[in-house]
This record gives C-alpha cells, sequence and structure tokens, in this order.
C-alpha cells in the first residue's frame, strides 16, 4: 500500500507533539512494509530536531502564501521570487520569528486555505495535486489536522485516492480567532470534512468535542490515540532524591509554564522541598520569549533562579538527559488538550505525569494508570497535588511501573499503526 502523510512543518524550534505523532506513526508504518511518504507544508520538514537532508519539496511555503493573502500586487510573483521564498534558508529563518504560530490575525487566511480550490492558494493546492499524481501515485492520503481540509476534495477527485483526516486541537487555533471568524471557520471544516473518507481524532474526548463543533456523523469518526516506540525510551524509576519537577512542551503561557513557575516557588515555602528543582525543555518561538523572561523574573525575586534548568536541547538522545533524574512531571495547559504526547514520552522513562483535569488528560492517565489529575487548574492546587506524591515515595515508584506498562500495553506505535492500516484496507 502506498501511503502519504501531507504534515505542516515547524522548523523545529519547539516541542511540536502533532509532529512527533506523525514522525513516529510513519515510521512504523514503514516497518510494516507499507510505502510511506510525508509531505511537509508551510516549513521544513524536521525530525529529531534536525531539518530532513535533501527532504521533499515544501508545499504551500509559509512566507509565499502569507505574502500572496497580504499584498494582492504579488500574487502573481515571478518565478525566481517564489523559489526563493519557499527556500530551506527563508524558512528555517521564518520558523524562528515571532507569530509563527500565532493563531490571531491569520483569519483571512485560514479561511482562504480552507476553501481549497476556492482561495488564493489554488495554484499551491494544483502543485501539490500534480506532484502527487505523477511523482507518488498513492492509494491513501492522509492529512494531520483538518486545518488543511481544504485539499481535501480537489486531491480525492483528481489523484482519485480515498482521504483521511486526524483530529488533533484544531479549536486551539480557531477559538483563538477574531469571534467573527469562528463560526464562519466552523462551517468551513464541517463542509470540507464531507469530503474525506475517515476522520481519527486522537481521544474520545476529542471525538466528542469535535463531532459536535463540525456537526460529523458517527460512521465517520473513529478514534485512534497516538502511539509512541516505546524501546527508543529508556526506562528509569523517578528520583526520590535531588527531587526535580519535568516540564516538556513549548515554553509559552498557554501550556501552563506560568502556573507550573508558581506551583514551583509555592513548593520551595516548605522547608522539606529544599532540594526540589525544576527542569524545563521544549523550545519556543519569538512570540514566547517576554513570557519566559517575566516567568524567570519572578524566580528570581523569590531567591529560586538557581533551582531552575532550562535544556535548550528536546530531541533524541537530549531526551534521555531531560527525564535521568526526574521525580515527575506536569504540563498545565491552560485549556487541555486533546491528548499530550509528553505524558507518554514521561511514562514510557517510568517518570508519573500531573495533569488537570482538562481535555484528553484524564482519558490518558486513567488507560495508562501511569499519573494523577488535579482541579481545577492552578498552582495552588497543582503545588498541593505534587506535594502529595512528593510525600509518598511508594506511590511515586508504583505510578511510574504502571505508567511504562500502560504505554506498552495502550499506546505502543507498532499497535496503532495495525489498527490505523485495517481503516485504511477498509477504505479500499
Amino acid at each position: 500500500m502506498k501511503i502519504v502523510h501531507i504534515v505542516p512543518g515547524f522548523g523545529g524550534t519547539f516541542y511540536c507533539g502533532n509532529c512527533l505523532r506523525d514522525s513516529a506513526l510513519i515510521a512504523s508504518l514503514r516497518n510494516a512494509g507499507h510505502d510511506t511518504v510525508i509531505l511537509p507544508v508551510y516549513l521544513p520538514l524536521v525530525m529529531n530536531g534536525e531539518m530532513v537532508p535533501n527532504g521533499p519539496p515544501v508545499f504551500y511555503g509559509a512566507v509565499s502564501i502569507y505574502i500572496k493573502q497580504t499584498f494582492p500586487s504579488l500574487r502573481r510573483m515571478p518565478g525566481w521570487l517564489h523559489n526563493l521564498l519557499n527556500s530551506a534558508l527563508v524558512l528555517r529563518y521564518a520558523a524562528r520569528k515571532a507569530g509563527s504560530t500565532r493563531a490571531h490575525g491569520l483569519e483571512a487566511l485560514t479561511e482562504s486555505m480552507l476553501l481549497g480550490e476556492d482561495g488564493l492558494q489554488r495554484e499551491d493546492l494544483r502543485e501539490l495535486v500534480n506532484y502527487l499524481k505523477h511523482h507518488e501515485k498513492p492509494d491513501i492520503v492522509h492529512f494531520s489536522n483538518a486545518l488543511l481540509l481544504g485539499m481535501a476534495g480537489m486531491v480525492k477527485r483528481e489523484v482519485g485516492v480515498s482521504v483521511v483526516c486526524s483530529l488533533q486541537d484544531e479549536d486551539v487555533w480557531i477559538d483563538a480567532m477574531e469571534p467573527a471568524s469562528r463560526d464562519k471557520l466552523w462551517e468551513l471544516l464541517s463542509r470540507q470534512a464531507s469530503k474525506t473518507d475517515a476522520l481519527i481524532a486522537v481521544s474520545d474526548w476529542f471525538a466528542s468535542e469535535m463531532k459536535k463543533k463540525m456537526h460529523l456523523p458517527e460512521k465517520l469518526v473513529h478514534t485512534l490515540p497516538i502511539g509512541i516506540d516505546t524501546q527508543q525510551y529508556h526506562f528509569t524509576s523517578p528520583a526520590l532524591n535531588n527531587r526535580t519537577i519535568g516540564y516538556l512542551s513549548r515554553l509559552c503561557e498557554e501550556n501552563g509554564l506560568g502556573i507550573l513557575v508558581d506551583a514551583f516557588i509555592l513548593l520551595k515555602k516548605d522547608r522539606s522541598n529544599c532540594d526540589l528543582k525544576l527542569r524545563l525543555t521544549g523550545g519556543n518561538t519569538g512570540d514566547d520569549r517576554p513570557f519566559i523572561r517575566a516567568q524567570m523574573n519572578k524566580l528570581r525575586k523569590n531567591k529560586l533562579a538557581d533551582a531552575v534548568e532550562i535544556l535548550p536541547e528536546f530531541g533524541f538522545p537530549n531526551l534521555y538527559d531531560f527525564f535521568k533524574g526526574l521525580t515527575l512531571l506536569s504540563v498545565p495547559v491552560l485549556k487541555g488538550e486533546a491528548f499530550g504526547l509528553y505524558q507518554l514520552e514521561a511514562m514510557a522513562s517510568g517518570i508519573p505525569v500531573v495533569q488537570p483535569e482538562l481535555g484528553g488528560f484524564p482519558e490518558i492517565i486513567r488507560k495508562s494508570g501511569g499519573g494523577m489529575v488535579y482541579h481545577p487548574n492552578n498552582p495552588v492546587t497543582l503545588a498541593e497535588t505534587i506535594s502529595s506524591l512528593l510525600s509518598d515515595p511508594e506511590k511515586l515508584t508504583a505510578l511510574g511501573l504502571a505508567g511504562r506498562k500502560g504505554v506498552e500495553d495502550h499506546f505502543d506505535c507498532r499497535r496503532i499503526s495495525e489498527k490505523l492500516i485495517l481503516i485504511y484496507k477498509s477504505l479500499l
């Protein structure tokens, strides 16, 4: 079976759970003997923190589609300028800049992308369709998320393939936009979803949310969780001496870094936590840096800057060093999210997780048995929950063991890819 996965590149500047999900799944499909190709849109393809050398072409280059959307006079730019703006050097630079992942202000571009062949990016879509028809010739085209569904109708019709789309955290992007645009965008998503053969949500919670928001028929939606290659992760028991709280995600306000910093300050006021440290990794964008500086200033005012470590590298093999010596991990995302890959990575390494009772977090922790949830999502409750675990070494150890087994039993990418293949075959 020939499968093409179309995924948004992210430039490698921050921890991207969706991108890591796609990478692990594609590797697993290839290991199972399926001819699987990954095509990036917007930004270059990055694997394990490094840009893929001589990788596939980037379609819908982020800089060129933004310029064409914003400046009508440049919509018929000469070929040499189009190629320059889509070069790896320009796109990698763009990925580092402020606003590269900011939804607010991109309402018109998002709408145009979802309009597909009726939008301003019709030439980019034609380029992608021709590449699929004449170069790849797939049996299945799988889109990484629903914000790419403007491509689905033309791909299905002209390439003559079944079209599948994953669902993960599209609501975070849409709901961050101007209120006047939200209803229109959800209606567009619903319309374009009807052109697919299957939609695959990463959790039961998110499947339920998207059925409501996109008015999806029950038979179109499947639930298939994220999987990881558990053999890649070194198991280690939670550190009971020199205890350390970990955070693995993009260092930003939306992912709850401020809540964790405030909870850490509260925990350090207890003399029994004099050894406690905080270790952070996951990268950032230009938009995040003022917020990160504010958190560090807060820590300095409380004389805790020396108790905090920020690791700049977050891919393998640096991930081994990050997890080694951790006692637990928490990423208190403000509004929750559909899954949270970092949970699997921590539990596969034997590290318990503490997450807010929001989004798909309770579902994943319940299935794995490798952590605790708390409510409400504020620094006081998080500090109290972490404190209860720190004072119970036996429970920490038990959660670490249970989490590793839970990931092996329910979230191993080999099992996930086998289930995905069954969906693909049912469509053929």
